[in-house]
């Protein structure tokens, strides 16, 4: 599966395109890693135990777009965008979408 950000892939033809396709997870804090990153306010820097919580998010959510454009026979997602609300206190929902498409080699 190709992942872009961009209209187009270089090097390749869109020849169908399939249509929106999205993945999403609800990600909430733990409280062994809130202990953590509580010391770590107090000393400063990066919350890292945050930062590995959100980027694990982010890879269910990208996970979730990508079988839903593999059962609908796609080969690639380009325009993919993030987002992230907070719905709840202490939760944040990612989402991920883009167009899902079937490409070829540019010939």
């Amino acid at each position: 599966m190709i992942l872009v950000n961009t209209e187009e892939i270089p090097g390749k033809d869109i020849v169908k395109t399939i249509g929106y396709v999205k993945g999403s997870t609800v990600q909430t804090r733990h409280i062994g890693k809130d202990i953590l990153a509580g010391l770590r306010n107090v000393v400063g820097g990066e919350v890292k135990e945050y930062t590995e919580l959100m980027n694990d998010a982010r890879k269910r959510a990208m996970k979730r777009m990508v079988d839903e454009a593999e059962q609908k026979g796609a080969n690639a997602i380009v325009n993919i965008r993030f987002t992230t609300a907070m719905i709840a206190q202490g939760a944040a929902e990612i989402l991920v979408y883009g167009t899902a498409v079937i490409v070829r080699d540019d010939d």
